[in-house]
């Protein structure tokens, strides 16, 4: 048994892409205080279904002091902005509150809330992971770009459903597809 000693981030996603999200979707991610916030930040995009990664993203924490990669901002951070791969998890407090925001301009933004009471990750988690991971989570998760289908526009009329169901689907599973004799 390892010592409870991780920390619990409550994420809600609160906006992005222009529209405040109600009900919040959210994860629940188990981090060891010797995690960057760079790590954490990673985690957050896969654990909201995130697959453009090659935006900035930027912590802003209760004190007002933010935190980024700051390689990937070519000089131009937000002045006392601290480099998230050096800036560790150690430095969050019990029911601290803190946003983060991926992608500067469609501004997903996060309301971030360490738990109360620290973990054990074997027994949240079965094992010792070696960076932070979701372990809990709800709602559904918008398109970073907010497409519904591929090859969406923003503009095209929502596809017709085919006729009967899944008939479109080729016949791998048995509800699938035309059901052909065999």
């Amino acid at each position: 048994m390892v010592a409870r000693t991780w920390l619990s981030i409550r994420v809600e996603l609160v906006s992005g892409h222009g529209a405040d999200l109600w009900p919040r979707p959210g994860r629940v991610f188990a981090a060891a205080r010797s995690h960057s916030f760079t790590q954490l930040a990673s985690a957050i995009d896969l654990g909201f279904a995130r697959w453009d990664l090659a935006h900035l993203h930027l912590f802003t924490m209760s004190d007002a002091t933010h935190v980024s990669p700051l390689d990937w901002w070519d000089g131009e951070a937000p002045d006392g902005t601290v480099d998230g791969h050096v800036t560790k998890l150690s430095r969050l407090q019990a029911g601290e509150q803190f946003a983060y925001v991926f992608d500067i301009g469609d501004d997903w933004a996060h309301l971030c809330t360490v738990a109360e009471k620290r973990i054990d990750p074997l027994e949240e988690l079965g094992e010792v992971p070696d960076r932070p991971v979701p372990y809990w989570g709800w709602g559904n998760l918008p398109d970073q770009y907010a497409r519904r289908w591929d090859g969406d526009n923003g503009e095209s009329p929502m596809p017709k459903r085919p006729a009967r169901g899944l008939s479109d689907l080729p016949p791998i599973l048995p509800w699938w597809g035309e059901q052909r004799p065999r």
